[in-house]
């Protein structure tokens, strides 16, 4: 029997998705400014395809996380690259706006619909230990992301629709790559596990739920649920807000010219990157939620240092640093975390396609209104720091008390439905299973080698 792969190279393969997501939404941004005077797109055709990608990412993860838990993990993610590599190329071979409209769609939809179902991958083929931080492992693609579309963009903006092309060849040649890599990535034994037993009517908890609707309908799945939307939603206003506008605040407002601002974000990466190290060595530990306490504070704070201090140079660079540093705790790469944990396995990839299609649609309504308020940036940043505190306060409600995660209990409903009926077993319950059985089963899984 085939031994099935390292965790880390299922994190590194699957955790790509974080990477050619961020990639395609910086490559966009730049590619379609290269072939605005090339090939005749005008710049309303511009804001079209740019909310083209927004809202396809939002549906691809809406419908591929629930076809990850119907269908299987391989089977999705096999899929998704196939379409971000299409739709790519179209990109890169498109004459026109019908053809980049169409290419955006369907790199948009693939996109989308490979987060969830790729990380819920990465959960499954981890261990307790280490769970929390291989998926974290992806925040550190979605930076490299960033890094390697602009780095395309240094190389490619002056060559006009050719530097759209090749900024465009840089997601297809990654989704080809990553595509084939993933062949060597088996179903997960999970997701295998979870389906031969409600093929088999077995009443475990992992085969029981299917569906969002035994989401809404009991109150220990909805609970982290409505937790982890409130979260991320509204955190992701802020983050998608200084995405979208920082520039023209840096610029016009605080006075610094295109180059520093440009240096500035490129630094911040740097620190972003570095908060993402420290919070993969927390997040499986007892410090986890002291951790995002303190990136809370920070991540809320940062944005009211410039309507305290001033929209000067110094406020501006301490707002991007603590920013950085709060979000890498505090932001994103929880909600990824909280995501795998909280839920049973046929649900887990279809809960987490719903928040980030929440998420998305929600940033892109707020971003309709934004240019109006960036007239008056104290007051749009005041708003941003109160939304993203009610954000936080969101999560820390949610996940503040210690919970034995969806993995354990699944494992408990298994080992334990020979001989006992479930049918009463509420998810959630601490009670399920002790922390002593639960380590005991983990460490003769891992063998005496491991």
């Amino acid at each position: 029997m085939k031994a099935p792969p390292s965790p880390w190279w299922v994190a590194i393969i699957c955790g790509m998705a974080s990477y050619i997501d961020a990639a395609a939404i910086v490559s966009s941004g730049t590619a379609l400014v290269l072939y605005q005077h090339s090939i005749g797109i005008a710049e309303s055709q511009i804001g079209i395809l740019s909310a083209a990608l927004t809202l396809s990412i939002a549906a691809g993860a809406f419908t591929g996380g629930s076809l990850g838990d119907r269908f299987g993990r391989r089977t999705v993610f096999l899929c998704t690259m196939a379409m971000i590599a299409l739709g790519a190329l179209l990109l890169i071979l498109a004459p026109g706006f019908g053809a980049l409209l169409a290419g955006m769609i369907l790199m948009g939809l693939g996109t989308g619909a490979d987060l969830p179902v790729s990380l819920a991958s990465i959960s499954e083929a981890a261990a307790d230990h280490h769970r929390g931080k291989l998926v974290g492992f992806s925040q550190i693609l979605w930076f490299g992301g960033i890094i390697g579309a602009n780095v395309a963009g240094i190389i490619a903006g002056s060559l006009g629709r050719l530097g759209g092309q090749i900024m465009f060849a840089h997601v297809a040649v990654v989704a080809l790559v990553v595509m084939i890599a993933r062949l060597s990535v088996p179903e997960s034994a999970a997701w295998s596990t979870a389906r031969r037993e409600r093929r088999a009517g077995a009443d475990t908890l992992r085969a029981r739920r299917t569906g969002i609707l035994d989401v809404l309908r009991d109150r220990t799945l909805l609970a982290p649920f409505l937790a982890i939307v409130g979260f991320y939603t509204l955190t992701n206003i802020g983050a998608n807000t200084g995405g979208q506008f920082g520039t023209y605040i840096g610029v016009n407002v605080v006075g610094l010219s295109v180059q520093m601002q440009s240096a500035l974000g490129i630094v911040m990466l740097g620190i972003g990157m570095l908060g993402a190290w420290g919070f993969m060595r927390v997040v499986d530990t007892p410090w986890r939620m002291r951790a995002y306490a303190v990136g809370a504070v920070l991540l809320a704070g940062s944005y009211l240092i410039p309507v305290l201090f001033g929209f000067t140079i110094v406020p501006w660079i301490a707002q991007s640093f603590f920013n950085a540093i709060g979000g890498a705790f505090a932001f994103e790469a929880i909600m990824k975390v909280w995501s795998q944990e909280s839920f049973p396995t046929l649900l887990r990839s279809t809960v987490q396609g719903y928040v980030i299609a929440v998420a998305r649609v929600v940033a892109a309504a707020v971003a309709l209104f934004t240019p109006t308020l960036m007239h008056t940036p104290g007051l749009a940043y005041f708003l941003i720091a109160a939304v993203v505190a009610v954000g936080l306060a969101c999560g820390w409600a949610g996940f503040r008390r210690p919970r034995l995660d969806a993995f354990s209990q699944e494992d408990a409903a298994v080992s334990d439905s020979r001989t006992t009926d479930h049918s009463s077993t509420s998810f959630g319950d601490p009670r399920g299973v002790s922390e002593l059985d639960r380590h005991d089963r983990v460490d003769a899984a891992r063998g005496p080698h491991s």
